[in-house]
């Protein structure tokens, strides 16, 4: 029996509550960013898109925590948050200045990359209306404890947004402990985000401070070592091998330092090309672990999302009380489905997941 304690259902409004920033993708589709004359668009963000799958795909009651700029980019922000059905009642308006030099909202510019071409990424997101809350802009108690939330989910992609954020997670956290929430983050470290304040060295000591008040910890094969500084020999030996043993010494040495992590897990990915990727996951809880099948050679449309669909399977697994084997393969098979569609966002259905995590193919389904 694993040994997180998750608040009923019955007791709570939520069953997660996401805090991060929602940002509006530009995708040139087939195309390059520099040379399209056309994107079509998405909304997207790391903490958001878990919010939005356990929503969409696995049916539950999900919330966000963010705020956007009042003008037409913000509420076609709205409109398309509105369309994955993640409640906005928690998400706070700011009045637009006219030129977005006081508060303007986030724009992610992103192409999926093919074969040997890597997908590449360009954000434009300084001085956004998110990156400017702090603590008591938001009001926890009532999130927590008067609407309940079973489960709450932060980030490593808003913890760098500025200087005020991450005490505003920490805000978060306390708040949610003190009701019995757990507390979910995925350190998702990005060079790009952390490297005009601070770079690695800043990202490693708000991450570690994070760190003790988390219950599951989330991550790929590189952002242990990057965000938190665990460095393991063996571990980045080889990747084409995807050696689960390499990171199951990486988390023991993680759970060492941080008892308090009762989940931790990590996607596993041997990017080949850009469009086949080798792809698994493996988890550790109350000192065991458990892996999903590797799926050899998936071919992948759109890569950006993957991760967070993995945290999404993963959490609506442990929500509904399936244990630690069924929570990594839903995370595995829901990943694997939503890298097979554009944007960032999963449109796979708990359907066709469940396919999946029965060894299902694509035989076309009439």
């Amino acid at each position: 029996m694993y040994i997180m304690e998750i608040k009923p259902k019955a007791d709570c409004k939520w069953d997660l509550v996401a805090l991060g920033e929602v940002m509006l993708r530009l995708d040139p589709g087939e195309g390059r960013i520099h040379t399209t004359r056309g994107f079509q668009v998405w909304e997207g963000g790391g903490e958001y898109n878990v919010a939005r799958g356990l929503k969409r795909c696995f049916g539950l009651d999900t919330a966000i925590v963010t705020a956007l700029a009042d003008n037409p980019v913000g509420r076609l922000v709205q409109d398309l948050i509105f369309q994955g059905g993640v409640d906005q009642s928690h998400l706070r308006w700011v009045r637009y200045d006219g030129v977005g030099r006081e508060v303007r909202n986030g724009l992610n510019f992103t192409e999926r990359g093919f074969g040997v071409r890597a997908a590449l990424g360009c954000s434009d997101r300084g001085h956004t209306a998110v990156s400017q809350l702090k603590p008591g802009d938001v009001d926890w108690e009532r999130i927590f404890g008067n609407e309940g939330a079973r489960w709450f989910h932060c980030g490593g992609i808003f913890c760098a947004l500025s200087e005020t954020t991450p005490l505003v997670a920490i805000e978060a956290m306390e708040a949610a402990r003190k009701h019995g929430t757990i507390i979910s983050y995925d350190l998702n470290y990005r060079p790009s985000l952390w490297q005009s304040i601070g770079g690695m060295a800043r990202a490693r000591e708000v991450n570690r401070r994070l760190a003790l008040l988390i219950d599951c910890i989330l991550g790929n094969e590189e952002d242990f070592t990057a965000a938190l500084g665990f460095e393991v020999e063996g571990v980045d030996e080889d990747l084409s091998k995807l050696d689960v043993t390499h990171f199951e010494r990486m988390i023991r040495a993680v759970v060492g330092e941080f008892p308090n992590f009762k989940v931790v897990a990590t996607t596993l990915r041997n990017a080949k090309t850009a469009t086949l990727n080798d792809w698994g996951a493996v988890s550790y809880c109350d000192g065991a672990f458990y892996q999903a099948p590797v799926r050899e050679n998936l071919e992948i449309l759109d890569r950006v999302g993957g991760g967070d669909s993995f945290a999404s399977g993963l959490i609506y697994g442990f929500l509904t009380g399936q244990g630690p084997q069924r929570a990594v393969e839903y995370g595995a098979a829901h990943g694997a489905l939503a890298m097979t569609t554009p944007g960032d966002t999963s449109m796979a259905s708990l359907v066709e997941v469940e396919r999946v995590m029965k060894g299902g193919g694509a035989r076309v389904a009439r």
